[in-house]
């Protein structure tokens, strides 16, 4: 049982993530200070955020190439609404907006059967496009500064976002352990027409993740934006290859049917801890992305490895 316990994908992604800590904090004498931890925290939240979305497609076998235009897209629009709206509902509208474009991809995924991979492709270009034309190509300022309350205010002693970002995760967690809905979302990545055989609405399963996906995006980039009070039709600009990094380390397999959202999680904060231990020792970032890009390969390679001797 310790043996089998001992082996789990995210122990073993735990270990690493461990390991990771040791190595930069010799290489930085600052990164293990009280201070930077909580910045290792709060940047998790965004790209952990719209992690969680992307956690959900890819254990059904889909992708979601949308995430970052998506997160841009309802960035603008929270902007918009802010100017005539209160805050909650302005939240409201933007996390709306992100559920409706992700309820179009799924549809067009799920019920037409077209590929996800180009299906969030051209959400992509379409989003970031209605992105500039909604601002009118600029920045929008003049965000209330009481925005900034659902990130700087403490619950319990933690920073409002990190927080929240801890009770999406467990939530996520219950949802995908325990109930039907959450083991419907693992047999269909794992085999759709032994889950439709079985009897499981295999339909609205399939487009559920894309709307998860879509309204996390758009919660994700309502933090961002409480932060620097600002709306920029580039943000999000590559989240999409952070996110999918994030789920791919965490263990999670792109043909679907396998992962989990603690593996997300720890993958989510190996990818911070590299980035801020990167950016501590002072590496440029033009060199970052190279760094997620290797990650990636690395991670998939992995896998696939694991999977062919556990085949044998």
């Amino acid at each position: 049982m310790a043996k089998r316990i001992f082996t789990r994908l995210e122990f073993r992604m735990l270990a690493l993530a461990l390991l990771i800590a040791v190595v930069l904090s010799f290489a930085s004498p600052y990164f293990l200070t009280r201070t930077n931890i909580f910045n290792i925290l709060d940047q998790s939240v965004v790209i952990g955020l719209v992690s969680i979305g992307m956690t959900f497609v890819i254990l059904t076998g889909g992708i979601d190439l949308s995430v970052g235009s998506v997160a841009g897209l309802t960035g603008i629009v929270l902007g918009l609404a802010l100017q005539d709206y209160s805050i909650p509902v302005s939240i409201g509208i933007a996390v709306l907006a992100g559920a409706g474009i992700g309820l179009v991809s799924g549809i067009l995924v799920a019920y037409f059967g077209l590929a996800a991979f180009v299906v969030t492709l051209g959400i992509m270009a379409i989003g970031r496009s209605l992105a500039y034309i909604l601002s009118g190509q600029t920045a929008i300022s003049g965000i209330p500064s009481s925005l900034s309350e659902i990130v700087y205010t403490s619950i319990l002693g933690i920073p409002a976002n990190v927080f929240f970002l801890g009770v999406m995760y467990l939530l996520a967690w219950l949802y995908l352990t325990y109930t039907k809905g959450g083991r419907t979302i693992y047999a269909i990545g794992s085999n759709k027409e032994a889950a439709r055989a079985a009897g499981l609405n295999v339909l609205f399963y399939s487009v559920l993740p894309y709307v998860v996906s879509g309204a996390f995006a758009a919660v994700a980039i309502t933090f961002s934006i409480a932060q620097i009070l600002s709306a920029d039709p580039l943000a999000g600009n590559l989240m999409e290859l952070d996110a999918i990094a994030a789920v791919v380390i965490g263990g999670a397999s792109l043909y679907g049917g396998r992962g989990s959202i603690i593996g997300t999680l720890i993958g989510v904060l190996i990818m911070v801890m590299i980035r801020n231990g990167l950016n501590l020792m002072g590496v440029s970032p033009f060199w970052q992305g190279s760094a997620i890009g290797t990650i990636i390969i690395l991670a998939l390679l992995i896998e696939r490895l694991v999977s062919t001797r556990t085949s044998q």
